[in-house]
């Protein structure tokens, strides 16, 4: 799958050689949840770099509130160095190596097991600190213009596309029981959340119970807002709340989770976002 750095060749009119070799994997659909714990994803890297045949010097791991995982094994060779999203089931790694004894496929295949990934993504490999081998050979200085990038904020998502709104879609694990079986709090909920991202209610908040099937049961909520709809089922039989925040003014999608998440007293939570054109 990967070539190993480039190396002086006889036959080159301008001999090179890489310092370094650099890889950015995207790893996808990764298992519900093993990105939510700190030490499962360090003995992933740590592993993923012993298979590999790196010399491991020292890793340092960080688990972040409410959610999240950000953290670098230092090897001889350079680092591995993580950031994973539970909430998309994601992690981006990054492997950079200034030896190539490495098995880099090892490396990637060891991670994917261990995060119990889907999809997997190569979507960079680079070589680094090109050096000039055969005296008086240049590399080439250029200056990267018009570089086709995403925007790494839905702020700046939504200022670009212009959409008519923004749907997220949140759901809350292992919710606290007597919260999500309480329809006062829940219409508190839905108050204080229009509060936060500044929309006006239109009406009152229903609150309604679906007794019927013992996989439903729980509230129904329903919120009309001037800029469309707030809505949630709150499942009793899993104490999982499922959350829909409609709007065509914007808001800050991951603030809403999180704040949803802290009321609820959620363990972890998943989401997904559409702007919806």
């Amino acid at each position: 799958m990967l070539d190993k750095n480039i190396k002086p060749t006889a036959d080159s009119q301008d001999p090179v050689f890489a310092l370094g070799r650099q890889l950015t994997i995207e790893y996808y659909e990764c298992g519900a949840n093993v990105l939510l714990s700190k030490d499962t994803v360090e003995n992933a890297l740590l592993k993923a770099a012993n298979d590999s045949g790196a010399t491991i010097i020292s890793s340092s791991f960080h688990k972040f509130v409410p959610q999240g995982v950000s953290g670098v094994v230092i090897i001889a060779e350079s680092h591995f160095t993580i950031h994973a999203w539970p909430e998309h089931d994601y992690a981006a790694v990054d492997i950079f190596t200034c030896g190539d004894k490495i098995n880099l496929d090892v490396a990637i295949q060891s991670m994917q097991e261990s995060f119990g990934s889907g999809r997997v993504l190569i979507s960079s490999d680079q070589n680094r600190g090109i050096i000039a081998h055969s005296p008086g050979s240049k590399t080439n200085s250029a200056t990267v213009k018009d570089r086709n990038t995403l925007p790494i904020s839905w702020k700046m998502a939504y200022d670009k596309k212009e959409p008519w709104g923004v749907l997220t879609s949140v759901d809350i694990y292992d919710c606290g029981a007597d919260i999500i079986r309480d329809a006062h709090m829940i219409e508190k909920f839905v108050t204080d959340l229009c509060e936060r991202i500044a929309v006006k209610r239109l009406g009152d908040c229903r609150v309604v119970h679906l007794g019927t099937d013992e996989k439903m049961e729980g509230f129904s909520m329903t919120q009309q807002i001037e800029t469309s709809l707030i809505s949630g089922h709150f499942a009793n039989a899993t104490n999982t709340a499922y959350l829909d925040i409609f709007s065509s003014k914007f808001y800050e999608p991951r603030e809403v989770a999180e704040f949803a998440m802290s009321f609820f007293k959620g363990n972890h939570y998943k989401m997904q976002i559409a702007l919806r054109q």
